[in-house]
């Protein structure tokens, strides 16, 4: 049995692409997008009709709501693949508007709807910031099912969890990579500070009977990832899982609620002014929420420009 059919018994595997190929190579039971994705799957010769489609029938429409049926006819395609949720991001340079996020989950639940998709196999991706966490509480209350995205550390876990949304991607690979450049040394199996961070946070959701889910995200390697097996979910891109089939090494669980009620950290309710003051103490997260709020919001303005161009054809 190879890693991945290993990882498969105690984790639900996500596929961390747009590419719709590779999710059928790899039979993933969720998959996740971001706008450096789509980004990179529209420039893609046989993802462009999919692009161009969307943009020739709503041509009338402003360029931010094509963008948001551009996002929904590749989650209309991954649902036909994978048989649970597909994650949609919303705009990054909403990640301090909580009204803006809310009126954008709303909006692209609505698409999803329009189409026939249930609530249950959409989860809207919102940045970790106090705004977004706040906007994703409004959304869960209303049964719009959010995932809640560039989370680098315990307050922003702790608040995530408070505000009752359903699922948290904790990013190991920008934690890692933070840490390797900052200390000049590489880190590997349990000495990696991101999956040293991913394991703190589901123990302090799992000893105090949290809901929300975690799924690991942004692996550098399968090693990263074997180290959090057990983990809810694993978001893995197309490469890891391709070397993940091909490696027959024994995996063992390494999380567990069981173990998870070791944990030395205590329960905290936060308020704004905590969670920022947290935070804002912890340079890595500080550092990479910003990174990449700005990149996300970067690669949607590409998109932006590839749509407009588009649209004067």
């Amino acid at each position: 049995m190879n890693q991945l059919e290993q990882l498969k018994q105690f984790t639900t595997i996500v596929a961390d692409t747009g590419d719709f190929q590779a999710m059928q190579a790899f039979a993933p039971h969720d998959a996740t997008t971001n706008p450096s994705l789509i980004l990179k799957a529209v420039q893609k010769d046989e993802y462009k009709p999919l692009l161009e489609k969307a943009v020739r029938e709503h041509k009338a429409l402003p360029t931010e709501a094509i963008i948001d049926r551009v996002l929904i006819a590749f989650g209309l395609e991954i649902l036909k693949i994978i048989p649970g949720r597909v994650s949609t991001e919303t705009d990054a340079r909403l990640s301090f508007d909580t009204e803006g996020s809310i009126a954008k989950g709303r909006a692209l639940m609505a698409l999803y709807e329009a189409a026939g998709i249930g609530r249950e196999r959409v989860l809207i991706k919102v940045a970790s910031t106090w705004e977004g966490i706040r906007a994703a509480e409004v959304l869960e209350r209303e049964g719009i099912h959010c995932n809640l995205t560039l989370l680098f550390s315990l307050p922003q876990a702790m608040a995530c969890a408070d505000a009752g949304v359903t699922l948290i991607s904790p990013f190991v690979g920008r934690i890692y990579d933070w840490y390797k450049k900052t200390n000049g040394r590489e880190y590997s199996g349990a000495d990696d500070p991101g999956v040293q961070s991913v394991k703190r946070i589901y123990n302090y959701y799992r000893k105090f009977a949290y809901s929300t889910e975690v799924m690991g995200a942004s692996f550098r390697n399968t090693a990263q990832i074997v180290e959090l097996a057990g983990c809810d979910l694993l978001t893995v891109s197309p490469e890891l899982l391709q070397q993940l089939a091909e490696n027959e090494t024994p995996i063992e669980r390494k999380l567990t609620p069981e173990a998870a009620q070791q944990s030395q950290d205590e329960k905290r309710t936060l308020n704004q002014v905590q969670f920022r003051l947290m935070l804002n103490d912890d340079a890595m997260a500080t550092e990479k929420l910003a990174e990449g709020i700005r990149a996300f919001a970067a690669d949607a303005v590409k998109l932006e420009k590839i749509i407009d161009a588009l649209r004067m054809q």
